[in-house]
């Protein structure tokens, strides 16, 4: 296709002011979620005593709604383009500390005391950061659909690269990138990919920038020669204000790269910080009490579970299932016993008999269809409830809350020369993987998913993967 016949087909003729729309949008959700929070505070401390305060009154607190903005602004949270979610969640946790501290401390200088108002924008605080981040989740999933939505970007590579690129922005639109066009030097890659036109020549990127007045550039090309794509972005991608490089070191994952200067060459620094001492301590004391306070609450539906199992199924409620742990070491993981008490014999059967249970059951050591369930079993694989009593790994250190998922011997074959990685840290009871398509993943989505959560921990992405499981439990997506 030719620049002008690109230019035509693009129906919206005010791409770049889309930046501006998804601000604003963000600008509101995040009010809107700041407002909800110091309600929130009130209502706590009004239903504690009606006579202390009045909940009605937290609306007259908006005028502190500009400096929240302010504060969010200045860590860069609009747009809120291409923010990795637990970055977005560690930006949210400093700007709300900031804000919220910024009212408490001039409460206290006005009172010389601490008030009920006080305690109101502290109890605020506290659900803060899920508030802002669920305000902006429903912000996207109700404005992604719209024309206006996403930053439009222009494809630098129409190749495989490229084209996963161009799947990514369109399957999660969260992200805020548009695609708009693809530039790629071979004619085979075609005209058009998955409804995104592709220029032939990227020295057509200047031309295709003022045509489209797209300031925006996503350079996919990590197989081009260094020599050659030096010159690509310095004759062509730099007529595009902001330009973002995919890289070729697609196994250095790390979520918390930082650039290093070298007298003028350019270094990515990065850390395992999972595997730091002072880390895997803070881990583990999170680990303990919360796996304590979690058991203490769920104690009453732990007793009335394996009730339910026992009367539906003879045998025992708990199964223990023999998983590899850190450095390979094997464990029993515990579970509700969701199947019938012979399942070792009623599978064998059934993949003795049914090659198509034999293949799916070889790749990925699960089956949609278990003949092997009990009624009470489905529900709690469907729910995930069936994992509770891996509450009790973790206390005994042979799991984490979060972390990889646990696999079997049979399974190590899977992960190749990142096994070593894998088998560095503890199982997790929920991980990465768990909360993004957990069995509708293949194999290969997986283990990068596990990868990229070891090479990129930290307590923020702890929180997101928490925060994220609550929602896939009670949606159920994924689970069998």
């Amino acid at each position: 296709m030719t620049v002008e016949e690109i230019s035509a087909s693009v129906t919206s003729r005010h791409l770049n002011r889309h930046v501006y729309y998804m601000a604003a949008t963000f600008v509101v959700a995040d009010a809107l979620a700041v407002m909800a929070c110091f309600g929130f505070g009130f209502f706590v401390v009004n239903a504690y005593d009606l006579d202390i305060i009045n909940f009605k009154s937290f609306v007259t607190y908006w005028p502190y709604l500009p400096a929240f903005i302010a504060v969010f602004f200045g860590i860069h949270l609009y747009p809120g383009i291409a923010l990795a979610p637990a970055e977005e969640l560690r930006r949210f946790g400093i700007a709300s500390f900031f804000g919220h501290m910024g009212i408490v401390l001039s409460l206290y200088l006005d009172e010389r005391q601490i008030t009920p108002y006080s305690v109101a924008f502290a109890l605020s605080w506290l659900v803060s950061v899920p508030g802002l981040v669920v305000g902006r989740n429903l912000a996207r999933a109700l404005c992604s659909k719209a024309r206006w939505w996403g930053v439009p970007a222009v494809i630098f590579g129409a190749g495989r690269t490229g084209r996963m690129v161009v799947d990514r922005l369109r399957k999660h639109a969260w992200i805020g990138y548009r695609a708009v066009a693809m530039l790629d030097d071979d004619p085979a890659v075609g005209e058009s990919y998955a409804g995104v036109p592709v220029l032939h020549g990227t020295e057509q990127g200047p031309e295709l920038a003022a045509a489209l007045r797209v300031r925006t550039a996503i350079v996919a090309m990590p197989g081009v020669e260094r020599q050659r794509l030096s010159r690509i972005i310095g004759a062509s991608v730099s007529a595009y204000r902001y330009q973002v490089l995919i890289p070729d070191f697609f196994g250095m994952t790390n979520l918390w790269m930082s650039v290093r200067d070298f007298d003028g060459v350019l270094g990515l620094s990065s850390s395992q910080k999972l595997l730091l001492p002072a880390n895997r301590v803070i881990k583990r004391a999170l680990d303990v009490v919360l796996s304590l306070l979690i058991g203490l609450l769920i104690s009453p539906f732990v007793l009335v579970v394996a009730l339910l199992i026992k009367l539906e199924s003879p045998g025992p409620a708990f199964f223990g299932h023999a998983r590899l742990g850190k450095d390979g070491k094997p464990f029993k993981s515990w579970k509700f016993r969701s199947m019938v008490r012979d399942s070792q014999r009623v599978l064998k059967e059934l993949l003795e008999r049914d090659p198509a249970a034999r293949a799916e059951w070889e790749a990925n050591f699960k089956l949609k269809n278990d003949p092997r369930v009990t009624k009470i079993g489905a529900f709690l694989r469907k729910t995930s409830l069936d994992e509770l009593p891996q509450l009790w790994n973790v206390l005994l250190g042979e799991m984490s809350l979060i972390g990889p998922r646990p696999i079997i011997a049979d399974e190590v074959p899977k992960y190749g020369e990142y096994y070593k990685t894998f088998a560095s840290v503890l199982p997790g009871l929920s991980g990465l993987w768990q909360v993004s398509g957990r069995s509708e993943l293949d194999y290969d989505e997986r283990v990068a998913l596990d990868i990229y959560y070891i090479q990129s921990w930290s307590l923020w992405l702890d929180l997101h993967i928490f925060m994220k499981t609550i929602g896939v439990v009670l949606h159920g997506k994924g689970a069998y």
